[in-house]
């Protein structure tokens, strides 16, 4: 078990460096006003009317970085900073969560895809690790069915790997339009764009860093069932 305590301790390690540098970015990219006077949750609407979205409804949620989109309500939620300020930072996420919206209208099928293994992903988030434990437990104690419970386990977080890749597409599309309905419709400048960029890269590199993370504890979890067979 030294190997695994030794492969969290790194992905939490990287996973700590990129989220600190998100939030540096976002700090830096909040103090680049907005020529257009525009706040976040005007931004959203008006990709939303643009993309002749009228039955998504921006709300405003408690805390930092907490914004997403909701498909099984249709709401874009934007956190108070991001729903009320007018900066480069606050454009950025709020069109990337219209861009969700935006994905879901048009039945974009990654985002379909992810949607439909929610639910089984919910449940085997929940029971992967308490598997996995309680598999290695009855294994090293000599039970044979133990080394199947691990199995089972395995597969459970294989899903939520499966998932946090499928995620990746979604994001990074989302990110996509957002920018550019920016740019094309002048709603920033070209500095604010630069900002806008910056800002959703860095967002975008903490899911990388998550599916990443996820693969390599998913690996190492097979190549400890195999070395017990």
């Amino acid at each position: 078990m030294t190997g695994y305590y030794i492969l969290a301790g790194i992905i939490f390690l990287v996973s700590w460096l990129v989220s600190n540098q998100l939030k540096r970015k976002f700090k830096k990219y909040s103090k680049v006003h907005l020529q257009n006077g525009m706040s976040g949750k005007e931004i959203a609407e008006r990709m939303l009317a643009d993309h002749g979205i009228t039955d998504v409804e921006v709300i405003s949620v408690q805390g930092r970085l907490t914004d997403h989109y909701n498909p099984a309500n249709k709401t874009v939620n934007l956190s108070e900073p991001v729903y009320m300020q007018r900066n480069a930072a606050a454009a950025a996420v709020a069109a990337h969560e219209c861009g969700h919206a935006v994905q879901h209208a048009t039945a974009y099928s990654w985002l379909t895809m992810r949607s439909a293994i929610v639910p089984a992903v919910s449940v085997a988030s929940k029971l992967s690790n308490f598997v996995i434990m309680a598999g290695l437990v009855l294994a090293f104690s000599g039970m044979a069915f133990g080394n199947w419970i691990f199995l089972i386990g395995i597969g459970l977080f294989a899903l939520t790997t499966v998932f946090s890749f499928i995620t990746l597409p979604v994001e990074y599309d989302a990110s996509k339009r957002a920018l550019a309905w920016l740019q094309t419709n002048n709603i920033v400048t070209a500095e604010e764009y630069k900002g806008s960029k910056d800002a959703l890269k860095w967002a975008a590199r903490t899911y990388v860093v998550a599916a990443l993370g996820s693969l390599a504890t998913l690996l190492y979890f097979i190549s400890l069932f195999l070395g017990r067979r």
